[in-house]
């Protein structure tokens, strides 16, 4: 199993939310309803583009903004992180299951630590971050990562998305995807099944997303001579 973080497992968007629109005042701009959506599920080199372009100051140093953004997180998750509908029981069920399992996600490993509080860091057999692997999302690197790091084929994995962009890694990376869109309403994709919920997911319904394997073939039957 790959569980994406932000979105998927924690409330977490709605703390993004809070530190990107102070980075925007702080810059003498309002930051658009559209930008925010195209930030969520990006790593923060590609987040630190798309706020400067909004708020049409390319010139700003993405370094400079995302050492901001992230000491301002990293006291937000420390009060305000709580569990999506859903998935701490789900978690817990796979957890139980002795299913290999792997956190998959953009964000920093400093920040994933704080989290980690919260999620529990026996919960995760592999932690794999943004910050730990030379593409992000939505390039199928983190997922690859993951299921190396576990010796599971990818296509024998399930990852679990909130965002588009976490959609398309996982699609890329060949593994079959569950998303449960958060903050904004996720396109059918072929392939992919969605639920409005975690609530709404279990453990066999995660198994029928994978393909089901071949039988083993049937042992030749030689014929018989009559002697």
């Amino acid at each position: 199993m790959l569980f994406d973080m932000d979105g998927t497992l924690v409330d977490s968007e709605r703390l993004w939310d809070v530190a990107l629109a102070e980075l925007a005042h702080r810059y003498g701009g309002t930051l658009s309803t559209e930008a925010r959506r195209a930030i969520i599920g990006t790593g923060m080199a590609d987040s630190m583009r798309i706020l400067h372009d909004d708020l049409g100051q390319p010139h700003r140093d993405p370094l400079t903004s995302a050492e901001w953004i992230n000491a301002r997180i990293l006291e937000l998750f420390r009060t305000g992180l709580q569990w999506r509908p859903g998935a701490l029981a789900l978690l817990g069920a796979v957890r139980q299951a002795e299913i290999p399992t792997a956190l998959v996600t953009s964000s920093g490993r400093a920040l994933v630590e704080i989290a980690l509080d919260t999620l529990g860091r026996d919960s995760f057999d592999v932690v794999v971050c943004g910050d730990e692997v030379d593409s992000t999302k939505p390039h199928p690197e983190p997922y690859l990562t993951a299921a190396r790091l576990l010796g599971v084929p990818i296509d024998r994995c399930v990852a679990i998305e909130d965002s588009a962009t976490g959609v398309a890694s996982a699609v890329a990376a060949g593994a079959a995807v569950l998303a449960v869109p958060a903050e904004v309403p996720l396109a059918p994709t072929d392939g992919v099944h969605q639920l409005e919920s975690l609530l709404l997911a279990d453990l066999e319904l995660l198994a029928g997303l994978l393909p089901r394997t071949p039988p083993d073939p049937a042992p030749a039957r030689h014929p018989v001579r009559p002697g």
